[in-house]
């Protein structure tokens, strides 16, 4: 029976660890701002943003919501994000994702300043981690290797195997598991033997957006499996890219959903939001 990595639990401890380091901040007359832009009410993005302002106000973190109506033209959200980067009290820029047809996701991304890219989707956040150079870390990858590090899970020299090449979760966890000295494949739609490829790793991370896609048969015994997947089964309950209950008598460890990665994405997002109020002291 595998052992439960408890996202809740190690995303509470980086929360009240960031809470110090908040109070710390304001001691010295530092304070984090993060400003939280969501375009129409996408009921699952209305549930993170709010999620969001929770976990600012938990930490200490100041928070502005600007939430604006599905017809906001690009143009106006354009001039939001730019008056937004100019206000030195606002250390983040957080755009929620999926945005309205009618606007592009990546000049919108594009036009956030580096330097407050605390979801880390910005080209020079991610170059700046191609080359293992500092910058911000898209949070779900980043919240996956604290997962693996608090958990007590080796990294260095283990066989990693990623299933999903998405640019906010597969590509970045691929040279984040890098970084650590894991040997990493990244698997995709186009991957012959899918089954044998994801049986090599002694930690599988699955990210594709298909409910209960792996089974027992893709897993090597005691390998450690992390599921980032957020989706309904048949019956309308959540559940993720794996089929936890089949999987957890093979693996060794694996995340739960809900209550795996979920919780250490917005951990992570706070910890940026900390950084980058760092990095503007600098």
């Amino acid at each position: 029976m595998a052992e439960l990595i408890d996202g809740k639990r190690i995303s509470q401890e980086i929360k009240d660890e960031l809470k110090e380091k908040v109070a710390e901040l304001k001691g010295q007359g530092i304070s984090v701002c993060l400003a939280v832009i969501q375009v129409g009410d996408n009921p699952a993005s209305t549930v993170y943003v709010g999620n969001k302002k929770k976990a600012c106000a938990y930490v200490g973190i100041e928070s502005l919501a600007y939430e604006l109506p599905e017809e906001t033209t690009e143009e106006e959200l354009l001039a939001l994000v730019q008056e937004l980067n100019g206000k030195k009290e606002v250390n983040g820029i957080l755009v929620q994702l999926p945005l309205p047809k009618h606007i592009d996701e990546d000049k919108v991304i594009k036009t956030i300043n580096p330097a407050k890219d605390v979801d880390g989707f910005h080209p020079q956040s991610v170059g700046a981690l191609s080359i293992g150079q500092r910058g911000f870390v898209s949070c779900t990858p980043a919240g996956i290797i604290q997962l693996l590090k608090r958990s007590g899970i080796e990294i260095d020299g283990r066989e990693c195997v990623i299933i999903g090449r998405s640019n906010i979760v597969g590509k970045p966890m691929a040279l984040l598991l890098l970084r650590e000295n894991g040997t990493v494949t990244i698997c995709h739609s186009h991957t012959k033997d899918l089954k044998e490829v994801a049986r090599r790793a002694d930690i599988l991370v699955v990210a594709i957006g298909r409910a209960k896609f792996v089974d027992a048969d893709y897993i090597k015994e005691g390998a450690v499996v992390i599921d980032v997947g957020m989706d309904r089964d048949e019956n309308g309950k959540l559940c993720g890219d794996v089929d936890f209950e089949a999987v957890k008598e093979k693996a060794g460890a694996i995340t739960p959903v809900p209550g795996g990665v979920g919780p250490m994405t917005i951990a992570m997002l706070m910890h940026n939001c900390v950084e980058s109020a760092l990095m503007s002291q600098e």
